[in-house]
């Protein structure tokens, strides 16, 4: 048995998330789980290395999967870039130990959240940018991702449901970069709970537009509410950029 890893890039606009879903095949997941079962003739299940919401991209995704076929990783990274949808794409099929798992081994993870802050919208960046017409204080932000930085449980930025699992996480960095309109937000971590950029990033904005004040988040952090945390910012200006493993 083989075990093959995807490095997969795919635009989300139209998929209802990463996962595999009971009540329909428009996920990214089942896509090219159907295409690889069809090559090989196998059923095929893929490893991700984390869900994606529905509407959000990647750039790197990574996921796994275990084969019988003796096809080559190149016959089977072309293969699937016949047949799947041109909105997913596999950069890169390569075999691995049979202990790799895209999502266990995983050791930190990179989100971009992009932001289009021109005088006017952008018509080719309206699916990949969340567009904020009002000026940033891009200071003031900057000022704020030092209290988000480190290790912290971050249940008032997440919308776990569940409190069986733990909510504490470190960040790594958050950068914030502005070029021309466009206004990139990197943020580095160990893991991420669900939702947890977009609400870090609304959070992010709302200082940016004084709605909130920096020196809030500690507090807001200390209360564990949700609701105290700023807008949950729109799945179209998030993409997974990179998953590190064993670094």
């Amino acid at each position: 048995m083989r075990n093959i890893k995807l490095t997969i890039e795919y635009d989300g606009t139209k998929y209802n998330g990463w996962q595999r879903l009971g009540n329909t095949d428009n996920t990214i997941q089942a896509k090219i789980e159907g295409v690889l079962s069809k090559m090989t003739g196998e059923t095929i299940e893929i490893i991700g290395s984390g869900r994606t919401d529905a509407g959000v991209h990647a750039y790197h995704q990574i996921a796994n999967f275990k084969t019988q076929s003796m096809m080559s990783v190149y016959e089977m990274r072309d293969y699937c870039n016949q047949y799947l949808p041109q909105d997913i794409v596999i950069k890169e099929a390569v075999e691995v130990d049979e202990r790799f798992h895209a999502r266990y081994n995983a050791t930190s993870k990179k989100y971009l959240y992009r932001i289009w802050c021109g005088r006017v919208p952008a018509a080719f960046h309206r699916k990949y940018t969340y567009y904020i017409p009002q000026r940033l204080d891009i200071e003031a932000m900057k000022k704020a991702t030092g209290y988000l930085t480190g290790e912290h449980d971050f249940q008032a930025f997440s919308s776990v449901k569940s409190k069986k699992k733990s909510t504490v996480r470190e960040l790594y960095a958050i950068d914030i970069h502005r070029e021309g309109s466009e206004l990139n937000m990197m943020f580095h971590g160990n893991g991420f709970l669900h939702n947890m950029v977009r609400i870090m990033t609304g959070t992010l904005i709302e200082v940016g537009l004084g709605k909130m004040k920096a020196e809030e988040i500690p507090e807001i952090m200390e209360g564990k509410v949700r609701a105290n945390a700023g807008v949950t910012a729109p799945a179209q200006g998030l993409f997974l950029y990179e998953v590190h493993y064993g670094e």
